[in-house]
């Protein structure tokens, strides 16, 4: 087996791994008769058997069928994929009439041992309309929870690939996938894994093992054979589906989360802290955009269904924003259990007083003047979130007096600051961990791991700043701004910051601002599809802002949402929203096809609000410490969508200075400030990076068209990246430029090199058309793109391949095109990838062709093949498809029984158009042999009955040179072929 190739170096050896952790590997034939056939869910004997065993008290044979139809008619979208999930979870019931009540139903035991383990490639499933081919599927108790795409090892293009194939599996295949819980993809290289039904980049996340956490792991391993072993050995894949999968609503949408490595290690080290009679404190200090929420959820969870605790209570002390998105009103729904939320101070009093077990979310005012020793048990778990500031001054010693025996667990995001109120969180909540903290997780492994994006900022021009001797005196330079840890204290400085705020308010200086803002807005981030913040210095400067924007953008494009008060003017009560208005605003700008495109806030969405389509924040409100960095990691959420966008950063417009001083800004150790000031990055120094870039570019790859134009650059930029790994490696320098481009245009700083760029863009565009079929164009960055489509100039390179129309004028239209030999071959390989997808459902013998097409041009891709032969390769299959085409035509054959004719044909079988009418009997008399194993073992006999009767007669003629097992091979090709007869394509 060749190195590098997908089956010998990446599939194979997975399933030797999978089958030396614990699974069974059944062989494909196998797995389709144990699913009765192609549309089958389930592994039918297995799942009874198996459910039968783990609720032998309350299920028989009859309700254990029931049951299983039940599972398998969930609903074929995410909704389905939930209730499929709460099945595993054991939180389902079924109606016992010996006991006349509903009982909960297991359908996989936690204890992993007790469950059955299947591994099989080439999971064939058809549902009837479409065909979906899945390289590896596993099953637990015979439902089908985890499915692998492998890709070549030597493809690093492969994962995009490989995500793009498991969301066609979602649109064609929904019925399955809705009983799917995980995907990984992997090429060797890296071994990604992320939730079916939340299929964007950003869900997919680079597995690691850290430390031995299950029966046979090893830690801290990065090989292929290790990362495999860890993620799909049987108990560390029961848990991730009992422990680490989360369903919630937020604004009445449902998504799905699986936690990523670090939050997995976090919520173990959680919950080993809680089980720890000796210590009683801990910090998790997690960046702000790495999920510290859901790490959280997760661990209450843990410690509440954890019989070691003895029925605990877990108060969970969160920020009004949480609070109102929904997130924790919803858990009940998703398996949680009951959740109490604290709706006033005497409710939380009475929910702690009388011993409430189980979830109680509250804030931490509602502690204000609460009864000292109101509960001393000591199984109460108290997770804080924001820990920097949450617990300050004496609401936290309200709440430390009223809990004394509770385990303490603090959740930041943020640096811990310098200052005494800084340093007091390290002694609150680190006191037991010599570090300091518990766990961490900082901004630069985030944005490492993919699953923040890199900040970069620019600086409004002078005349529109604020006069910074002021910013330094009433802002900056001040003790008691330091270490400020909510936007109030902010709110608090500034109201004093007399002539700052004048400044700010200026009603000259924002008219300027605003046509700035607006002009930026419509050149820079419209254009990439994203949408803004505009953070003013107060409500009142919030609604001047709107008027103003108004005179420079359509009305409906910006939206004003900030907290009403009793006593507002009439200026500021006109944008006073509803709670239902306010929601669906928040909704709306989560959408990139909806409106508004730009809020206008001031305290109000600054945390806990989570919206990825966000990329830039226009800043006019000077901030500092916990505060900027909780307000600027709104805009560094990672986004993509279907259409190919993809968020390459987060950007800052500063209009006060702030980022002029950001070390002064932030008040937090000096490492804890570097590593942000490496992430937090000023675009002139991207303008510095894009210029090398360029450089580079000029040297390596512009030359390659030096003299050339049209159809003979193409031929030049074709023949110089054959070999695979130049290929690779330019995409990922093109990429990288293409990011840069995208951030910093538009720029007079770009017109030199807007020529050469828009050439580079086109030789990407002809490689990604000419040797990845799964390319479209909307994969380069809009405003490439747009620069592709408008930029013309002389010799550019022919960036686009021509399809032609396949019929039996195309060979003479051939010799006579004088288009360079290495072009046409592209040409006709997208033809005939064309014609498949087009007509491959009618005739399926095409598909046989195109794979034959594609290992010519593979072969003269690896230079195996000279350009002529290989043109001259194709050219036959342009004959061959045209001369089947026109017997098509005259037999008047069904497509099923015409695929075995061009079949047999082609392999010089004796009355191959007798077999293929023959055939065509039995196809009539099977019609669903493509979903039923019964039908389709009843159509391979009377296959094999037909063919055996030429087969004994060329044998007898050949002198019995003809084997056994070529007849076999046969059987296997005409059934794999006559089965994509009416298939969708």
């Amino acid at each position: 087996m060749k190195f590098g190739t997908e089956m010998g170096t990446v599939q194979y050896p997975l399933i030797q791994y999978a089958t030396e952790v614990g699974w069974s590997y059944a062989k494909p034939e196998d797995i389709l008769r144990m699913r009765h056939g192609e549309s089958g869910l389930l592994l039918q004997e297995t799942f009874l058997t198996q459910v039968q065993r783990l609720n032998s008290s309350i299920l028989d044979h009859t309700r254990a069928v029931e049951l299983a139809k039940r599972l398998t008619r969930v609903l074929p979208r995410i909704e389905g994929n939930l209730e499929a999930w709460e099945y595993l979870r054991g939180l389902k019931t079924v109606f016992v009439p010996a006991e006349n009540r509903e009982r909960n139903v297991q359908l996989i035991s936690e204890d992993w041992e007790a469950n059955t383990y299947h591994v099989t490639d080439e999971l064939r499933y058809y549902n009837g309309t479409h065909r979906i081919r899945l390289d590896v599927a596993f099953f637990i108790n015979g439902i089908p929870v985890l499915l692998i795409e492998a890709k070549a090892a030597t493809k690093l293009e492969g994962i995009a690939d490989a995500l793009e194939q498991v969301r066609r599996y979602h649109r064609e295949g929904p019925e399955l996938m809705a009983l799917m819980q995980i995907h990984t993809l992997t090429h060797l290289v890296h071994y990604y894994y992320g939730p079916t039904w939340s299929l964007s980049r950003k869900s997919l996340f680079n597995w690691r093992t850290e430390h031995p956490s299950f029966q046979g792991g090893a830690g801290g391993g990065s090989d292929f054979e290790t990362l495999v072993k860890s993620f799909i050995h049987p108990q560390r894949l029961t848990r991730l589906i009992h422990d680490f999968i989360l369903f919630t609503r937020k604004d009445d949408e449902l998504s799905k989360v699986i936690l990523r490595p670090h939050q997995m290690r976090a919520v173990e080290r959680v919950v080993r802290r809680a089980a720890n009679q000796e210590k009683q404190r801990g910090l998790i200090w997690h960046t702000q955009g790495s999920g510290k929420t859901y790490t959280m959820i997760t661990a209450a969870k843990q410690i509440i269904e954890n019989p070691l605790f003895e029925n605990p209570t877990v108060l969970m002390l969160v920020d009004r924003n949480e609070l109102e998105a929904q997130l924790f009103g919803n858990l009940a729904s998703v398996g949680f259990g009951h959740v109490e939320v604290a709706h006033s101070k005497r409710h939380l009093q009475k929910l702690l007083g009388s011993d409430r077990r189980g979830l109680i979310v509250s804030m931490i005012h509602k502690f204000d003047d609460i009864p000292a020793d109101l509960n001393t048990r000591t199984n109460i778990f108290v997770l804080v979130d924001e820990a920097h500031r949450t617990t300050g001054g004496d609401l936290g010693n309200y709440l430390m007096a009223a809990l004394p025996n509770a385990t303490y667990l603090g959740f930041t995001g943020t640096p811990i600051d310098r200052t005494a109120y800084g340093k007091g969180t390290f002694m609150v909540f680190g006191r037991d961990d010599e570090q300091g903290y518990l766990d961490k997780y900082s901004i630069a492994e985030s944005i490492h791991d993919k699953t923040t994006v890199p900040l970069h900022y620019t600086m409004a021009p002078n005349e529109l700043q604020v006069d910074r001797e002021t910013l330094e005196e009433e802002f900056l330079g001040l003790i008691e701004a330091e270490g400020m840890s909510d936007v109030e204290e902010l709110n608090q400085v500034l109201d004093k910051a007399v002539n700052l705020r004048n400044m700010l308010k200026n009603k000259d200086r924002m008219a300027r601002v605003a046509e700035h803002l607006a002009e930026h807005y419509r050149e820079v981030v419209k254009p990439m599809g994203y949408k803004a913040f505009l953070v003013a210095v107060d409500r009142e400067a919030c609604a001047w802002y709107k008027d103003l924007l108004d005179q420079h953008l359509p009305p409906e494009y910006s939206q004003v949402v900030y907290s009403a008060g009793h006593n507002d003017t009439e200026d500021l009560a006109r944008f006073h929203l509803s709670k239902d208005k306010e929601q669906a605003i928040r909704k709306a700008f989560r959408k990139p096809d909806e409106l508004p495109k730009i809020l206008i806030v001031t305290e109000k969405l600054l945390t806990g609000f989570d919206a990825p389509i966000l990329y830039c924040m226009y800043l006019d409100k000077p901030m500092r410490d916990h505060v900027l960095l909780q307000a600027i990691a709104r805009v560094n959420r990672p986004y993509e969508d279907e259409t190919g966008l993809n968020k390459p950063a987060g950007f800052v417009l500063d209009y006060v200075g702030i980022f002029d001083k950001l070390e002064k800004a932030l008040a937090f150790d000096s490492q804890d400030v570097e590593d942000v000031q490496r992430v937090v990055t000023d675009v002139e120094m991207l303008k510095g990076h894009f210029e090398a870039m360029m450089e580079k570019a000029r040297k390596a790859y512009l030359p390659i068209t030096e003299g050339v134009i049209g159809d003979k650059a193409a031929e030049k930029v074709l023949s110089h990246f054959r070999d695979e790994a130049k290929r690779q490696e330019f995409y990922q320098f093109f990429r990288e430029l293409a990011d840069l481009y995208e951030i910093l245009s538009p720029d007079a700083f770009l017109y030199p090199y807007i020529d050469d760029y828009d050439q580079l863009s086109r030789m990407y565009r002809l490689l990604r058309s000419a040797y990845d079929t799964l390319f479209v164009d909307k994969e380069l960055t809009r405003k490439t793109a747009k620069l592709v489509q408008a930029h013309t100039r002389g010799g550019a390179i022919q960036d686009t391949l021509d399809v032609y129309e396949i019929n039996e004028n195309l060979l003479e239209r051939l010799a006579k095109d004088d288009t360079s030999d290495t072009v046409k071959v592209f040409n006709l390989l997208k033809s005939i990838q064309n014609m498949i997808d087009k007509q491959g459902h009618q005739a399926p013998y095409l598909h046989t062709i195109g794979e034959r097409a594609e290992a010519i041009v593979q072969a003269f891709q690896m230079r195996q093949k000279a350009t002529k032969e290989a043109l001259t390769g194709l050219e036959e299959l342009i004959k061959e498809i045209n001369q089947a085409e026109q017997e098509r035509a005259e037999k008047n054959l069904k497509p099923a029984s015409f695929a075995v004719y061009w079949l047999l044909n082609q392999e010089g079988v004796h009355a191959a158009e007798d077999i293929a009418r023959e055939m065509e009997k039995t196809f009539n008399e099977y019609p669903h042999f493509r979903v039923s194993a019964a039908q389709e073992r009843d159509v391979r006999i009377a296959l094999y009955r037909v063919l055996l009767k030429d087969w004994v007669k060329a044998k007898k003629e050949s002198g019995g040179t003809r084997e056994t097992n070529e007849l076999t091979l046969l059987v296997e090709q005409i059934m794999k072929v006559a089965g994509r007869a009416g298939e969708t394509v």
